[in-house]
């Protein structure tokens, strides 16, 4: 015999109602025809709800299989229309950066011309022996009152002082100069305001010094040649102003890192 614990299952009554149906004797084929037909609807009904319950409401067969095979079509037609802009794209800006290419010649040469030129215009750093020349005002403070006595002007330094001792450094071949550590370049004006220097923006007090790389022998006998120089010793000897050279066995000139007014130029050959 079976024994089931809770609710039988569909297979197990249906079991049942097969086996109420096979006649054992003649007399007993009408009575289990009578008891087995309800077991067999009762059965029927089992596996109808049974079927129900698994397919859950919605039919066996999904029917929008068809409509997910589009909506996969259509994601991978527009991926492919988006790859195909993305090539044409790619092929534009390849396109376009052999047009520059082209292009940008005479402005890479340009550059090149300009970088070849930046120490001889001075936006670099040099680095080599030199000559430093000091120069300040007399200690004196005041002029005095007789008929020999000095003015005021007699005692300070003037633009013309330092242009003389720069030019001087210059015929005596300087490869680079600086004033109070700012480099002089071709635009670079040297103007006195008082007993004040303004050099590029900035303005220095005495005493000022101005250094130059070169060969020192040579810019010392320039500064010895110069007309201006000497007139700044002579009043040296008779004012007390001071005048000092001093030769440098390394000295550094820095690059000039301001902006320069200057649009075009030529460098000598």
């Amino acid at each position: 015999m079976e024994y089931t614990t809770g609710t039988p299952s569909w297979r197990l009554v249906l079991r049942r109602a097969i086996r109420g149906l096979r006649p054992r004797r003649v007399g007993q084929r009408q009575r289990g025809w009578s008891v087995g037909v309800p077991l067999i609807a009762l059965a029927a009904g089992l596996l109808f709800t049974t079927s129900a319950r698994t397919a859950d409401g919605t039919a066996l067969r999904d029917d929008r299989r068809p409509q997910l095979a589009q909506l996969i079509a259509d994601k991978r037609e527009r991926l492919a229309g988006r790859e195909r802009q993305a090539a044409t794209l790619r092929a534009e800006v390849d396109q376009s950066a052999s047009q520059l290419a082209v292009v940008d010649q005479p402005v890479k040469h340009a550059r090149q011309l300009a970088d070849s030129q930046r120490a001889a215009a001075g936006f670099t750093t040099v680095r080599g022996p030199g000559l430093t020349v000091v120069l300040n005002d007399s200690p004196r403070r005041d002029a005095g009152t007789g008929p020999d006595a000095p003015g005021n002007d007699d005692l300070v330094v003037h633009q013309g002082d330092v242009q003389a001792v720069v030019n001087a450094l210059w015929a005596g071949g300087a490869e680079a100069m600086s004033i109070m550590d700012v480099r002089v370049i071709s635009t670079s004006a040297v103007r006195c305001v008082g007993n004040t220097l303004l050099l590029h923006g900035q303005v220095f007090s005495p005493p000022f010094k101005i250094t130059a790389i070169g060969e020192p022998t040579a810019l010392h006998q320039a500064l010895e040649s110069a007309e201006g120089v000497q007139q700044f010793r002579d009043a040296v000897a008779d004012f007390g102003l001071g005048y000092q050279e001093t030769v440098e066995g390394n000295v550094t000139v820095r690059a000039y890192d301001g902006s320069s007014d200057l649009r075009s130029a030529r460098v000598a050959e």
